[in-house]
């Protein structure tokens, strides 16, 4: 039976919503999570908060979490020096993930850096993560299309996993559809391609839905028959990257995994009374 790792999103669901969340309602939230056995909590960033403010006060968060902290990774989100020395600071971070894009337009409309400025910042963070003993993943955003009519192709997303490979060793890499472009051929073909020059690489998968056109859950079988174990998603499929376009394109809904995952008799260590009470919580935050 294989096992699938489920990364929960509450920060990408909560960064680009219209109402601000208080600290104490985050921590709330937050804690309700803890028990239901995710593999990894996706639960801040450091960025500025004049670009994210829901992200603001994500230090304090992780404070008020420490004493509650079981087996769930944490994860944050840097995409600069100042935001990966906070981060690797913080007792409570295990992981750090480093947002890269496939496309030129979008990588500087995020982190205001070109690609290539990018790949030399990630060189030298992932030496210093690794030094402090945290671990890195490194997510490729737009790798299914853009909404700039900038061409990528498979071959160019194979050629930036080559040039992440050789300036870092990430514990995975993340393909990230940040506009819901994804098609069942597009993730079967990418990939394939990839596993086929980089067998031993452990991708993730970050799906996007738009309110135009539900979840396919084709995607999802598509991308599980090609290898993919690790998927990111946010319960009741809140979220997007408000960085993007102007139409948030939501997440994979956490319940839509789960329902796959017992589908295609998939091992977790989800606790479902535990997540009932999650989603019990994240309705009464978000709805």
């Amino acid at each position: 039976m294989a096992t699938i790792e489920i990364i929960e999103c509450p920060r990408d669901a909560m960064q680009g919503y219209v109402k601000s969340f208080s600290l104490q309602q985050k921590v709330t939230y937050l804690k309700s999570l803890l028990d239901v056995g995710f593999h990894t909590l996706d639960i801040g960033s450091f960025v500025s908060p004049k670009a994210v403010p829901q992200m603001a006060n994500t230090a304090k968060v992780l404070d008020a979490l420490i004493p509650f902290k079981k087996k769930d990774n944490f994860l944050v989100i840097a995409a600069n020096s100042i935001g990966v020395e906070i981060a690797l600071k913080h007792s409570a971070v295990d992981i750090i993930g480093f947002p890269f894009s496939a496309s030129e337009t979008f990588q500087r409309r995020n982190t205001n850096r070109s690609r290539k400025q990018a790949l030399k910042d990630l060189r030298r963070h992932a030496e210093i993560i690794d030094n402090k003993g945290k671990q890195l993943v490194v997510y490729i955003s737009m790798s299914f299309g853009n909404p700039y009519s900038e061409e990528t192709n498979n071959e160019e997303i194979i050629d930036f996993i080559g040039k992440i490979n050789d300036v870092s060793n990430p514990k995975a890499i993340s393909l990230s559809d940040t506009v819901a472009k994804a098609t069942e051929h597009s993730i079967k073909s990418l990939v394939t391609l990839i596993k086929e020059d980089f067998n031993d690489a452990n991708l993730g998968l970050h799906l996007h839905v738009s309110k135009e056109r539900p979840l396919d859950v084709g995607l999802l079988k598509e991308a599980w028959n090609s290898g993919i174990r690790r998927f990111d998603s946010a319960l009741l499929g809140f979220g997007g990257c408000p960085f993007a376009e102007d139409s948030l394109s939501g997440n994979l809904p956490t319940e839509s995994l789960l329902t796959f995952a017992k589908n295609v008799k998939a091992r977790s260590d989800i606790n479902t009374m535990a997540f009932e009470a999650a989603h019990n919580a994240a309705r009464a935050l978000f709805l």
